[in-house]
Formats: C-alpha cells, structure tokens, sequence
C-alpha cells in the first residue's frame, strides 16, 4: 500500500521552503498595489503596429508621467497604464499624444478609483479575508464536533489555507517584480476563490478521515489518515486538473483582462490540492501522535503500519 502520510515530514520541508522563498520574495520586492487599492486612473490599449513596452513607457515620460506617477504593464498585445486619477480633458490630451507619439491604438476600458474610495477597498478586503477564516475555522470546527477535540480539525484546515495564501502571495511578488503585475480586486476575489477550494478539498479528506475512524475504531490514526487520503486523492486530483485546463483556456483567449485571476487561480489549485493532504492531513496526525518534539528535532516519522 502506498503511504502517503508517511512522507508527512518530507511534505513540510518542501511546504518551508516554498513558503521561505515566497516570504523573501515578500521583504524584498513587496506587492505592486493597483489603483484601487492606491487610487488613480488604469486606461487598458491595444496598438494596431508592433510596440514595445519602451517606446510606450518614453511617451508617457515625456507627457509628464515618468516612473514615479504611471507604470506600464505588457500583457500579450494589451498595454495597461497605471495612471494618476485623470479628469475628462487629461484622459482626451493623453489619447490623442499616445496617436501621436506612438501610433494608433484601440481602447480597452478605462477605469478611475478616487482617493477615498480605494481607502474603503483596503478596508473591506482586509475584512473580508479575515471574516472568511474565521468562518470557516468555526464551520469546521462546528461540522467535526463529535470526533475528539473538533477545534484541531480546524486549525489544520486553517493552517492548510494560510499555507496555500502565503505561496500566492509569494509567487505573485516575484512575478509583480519581474512584470510590474498589481494586486487588484480581481486579485483578491481569485485569493478568495483559492481560499474556499482549499477548504473545500481538505473537507472532503476529512470527512472521509471521520467516515473511516467510525468503521475502524481500533485501528492505528495515521493508518486511517493514509487509507482516507488514497481513496480521495484521485477525487482531487482529476478535480484539479479539469480546473487547470479551465484557467490556461481563459488565459489564452480572455487576455490581460483576467490575467491576476488565473495565475492566482493556477497557482492556489496547485498549492491547495497539494496542503490538504502535505498540510492539513499531515499536521492532523502530528497533533494526533505528539510529534511536535519530533519534528523540531528532525527525527524521522515512524512508519504507519497496513
């Protein structure tokens, strides 16, 4: 029988230094917020001639938006501009010096967030990320109660779902600082997304877990855990893969408009199909058998015995 749970501690070496990197990445380069997060004006343009991100970037230079006050960003034939909030008259003046200076472009959609309304933003997605693991710790904890200490079963699912965040995060610094993408609120609504299918994968694991201690009462946990996890890890698998061929679909023939929605989608079914069982399961047993101290001393696990 294949023993999963049994690499246990392997699952959390790769997990740390995943996360390790992501965090490093996290101090060095940081977020790139979007403008409704910092305010300003986005005007998305597609050129009818080849440009590159230079010639764009020079224009706008000269328009009096250097480095400090516009970003360029280059998605497949899509440039999006990060602009400072632009009134009618300014937007007009900039459209007609880009045909100028550049070339002929077609308009891709314009969007504007004032100062106060990006403050609001910040708050409500800071609220709306913390209200949403609280709810879901006291759901599960509240849907495992009858099996012995039911808050543990929520914070691994907790802790599976900070995992899969803190790798979004991670991997979204690098690529923010190798292609200036900025977090927005499809940024955030696709953390949310990955946030609910990593829960959601873990609770089918631990239902099954739960399914599997009431027929087998006297057998060993980790034997149980590893049993669960072979008969749902195809469910996830397949589950995830369909989803993956779903988002590099939209990412090939949607564009740049949904473009931090999918990697942050890819990204987080990866991690999430991988922490519900690296993670949650894994740190289920842990709690279960003590092994804290073992852990920490990097003693190998004992082997879960079929």
């Amino acid at each position: 029988m294949l023993n999963i749970i049994g690499k246990r501690f392997w699952y959390f070496l790769i997990s740390g230094i995943v996360i390790l990197a992501g965090v490093i990445a996290l101090a060095i380069f940081g977020l790139q917020p979007g403008i409704e997060f910092t305010s300003g004006s986005e005007l998305t343009i597609s050129f009818t001639q080849p440009v590159d991100k230079q010639q764009v970037t020079q224009a706008l230079a000269d328009l009096g938006y250097g480095s400090g006050s516009a970003t360029v960003r280059k998605a497949g034939n899509d440039f999006l501009l990060g602009l400072p909030e632009l009134t009618d008259g300014a937007k007009a003046t900039l459209r007609a010096a880009l045909t100028e200076k550049v070339g002929q472009f077609q308009d891709g959609g314009f969007q504007s967030v004032s100062a106060r309304a990006a403050t609001d933003t910040t708050r409500n997605a800071t609220i709306a990320v913390i209200i949403s693991a609280i709810g879901m710790l006291l759901y599960i904890s509240w849907a495992f109660h009858r099996m012995p200490n039911p808050f543990r079963w929520g914070v691994c699912a907790i802790a599976s779902l900070v995992h899969d965040v803190l790798v979004v995060l991670g991997v979204f610094a690098i690529f923010g600082a190798i292609f200036s993408w900025q977090v927005d609120l499809m940024f955030i609504a696709a953390v949310l997304t990955v946030i609910g299918y990593s829960v959601n994968d873990t609770i089918v694991i631990f239902d099954r877990i739960r399914e599997n201690i009431s027929k087998n009462p006297g057998l060993d946990f980790e034997v149980v855990v590893n049993n669960s996890l072979l008969e749902t890890i195809s469910r996830s698998v397949i589950t995830g893969l369909g989803t993956l061929f779903v988002l590099v679909a939209l990412s090939l023939f949607v564009g740049a408009a949904i473009q931090n929605l999918v990697v942050v989608l890819l990204v987080g079914i990866i991690t999430g199909t991988y922490s519900s069982f690296g993670t949650a399961a894994s740190l289920l047993v842990v709690w279960k058998k003590g092994e804290w101290g073992r852990f920490l001393m990097r003693q190998p696990p004992t082997t879960a015995r079929s």
